[in-house]
């Protein structure tokens, strides 16, 4: 059974024009259930359809929104049943891969959760009928190509939780990496190491996300390039390791 709002989207998109196989690929509606919805938007008396609820873990689901925002994606099962969230998470660490797998249980306790291995990386995956809800970015396409904005109750969330929200987004496109620079001391050249943090992602929005929490917490960032923000002073650098830390 599906809610009202799910029903208008379908509809909604076919008056833009679009076909039936095109919405029910995009919704993961079948053919058939858009149809009826045609000649009646409203369930039949009687039935009601299940409410899809909040997060059961706000702070989990902080932590996976970042990692969904940065190697996640959400796609409608091929019957139309359900939908599947994945989060592709490097080989290189099974610390990320354990605690992906850890958010996604505490998000939605007693749904499965299971890692697809792929060459390179491990795709965490889980199969829910109402992902799209708690994941509203979920649309066609890339999503440096689409508008990126948290709704507020996911906002409420980061504002709650702006650590982990940090922490999700530098465990998917970040990393913390050791710079080194030389100094002419006395005559004599010398080598400084520093740690710095780096986070990469090519949607506009979504870096703007990033730093905007990084504000919020006090943490110092610069525009390192086009795609690239770099935390790279000290004290910041010092908050960044207390919170979030390299991955492992």
């Amino acid at each position: 059974m599906y809610d009202i709002s799910t029903r208008k989207r379908a509809l909604a998109l076919l008056e833009q024009g679009r076909s039936l196989n095109s919405v029910s690929r995009e919704t993961g509606v079948s053919r058939a259930a858009i149809r009826s919805w045609q000649g009646r938007l409203e369930p039949l008396p009687g039935i009601t359809a299940p409410a899809p609820g909040p997060p059961a873990d706000d702070q989990a689901y902080a932590y996976l929104l970042g990692l969904y925002l940065g190697d996640g994606c959400v796609s409608a099962h091929p019957r139309g049943t359900g939908h599947y969230l994945r989060i592709a998470c490097a080989d290189a660490w099974p610390g990320l891969i354990q605690l992906c797998r850890e958010a996604i249980a505490k998000v939605r306790p007693g749904i499965g959760v299971f890692a697809l291995q792929k060459e390179g990386y491990v795709m965490v995956t889980s199969y829910y009928r109402h992902w799209p809800h708690l994941f509203p970015q979920h649309g066609p396409g890339k999503k440096h190509d689409r508008r990126i904005a948290l709704e507020p109750w996911q906002q409420d969330i980061v504002d709650a939780h702006p650590w982990e929200f940090i922490r999700g987004l530098v465990h998917s496109d970040g990393c913390r990496i050791t710079n080194w620079t030389t100094r002419l001391v006395g005559g004599e050249t010398k080598r400084y190491e520093y740690p710095r943090y780096f986070f990469t992602n090519l949607s506009t929005d979504i870096r703007q996300l990033y730093t905007d929490t990084l504000d919020k917490v006090g943490v110092s960032w610069k525009q390192a390039n086009a795609n690239n923000i770099s935390v790279a002073r000290k004290a910041s650098v010092a908050l960044m390791d207390t919170h979030v830390g390299p991955k492992h």
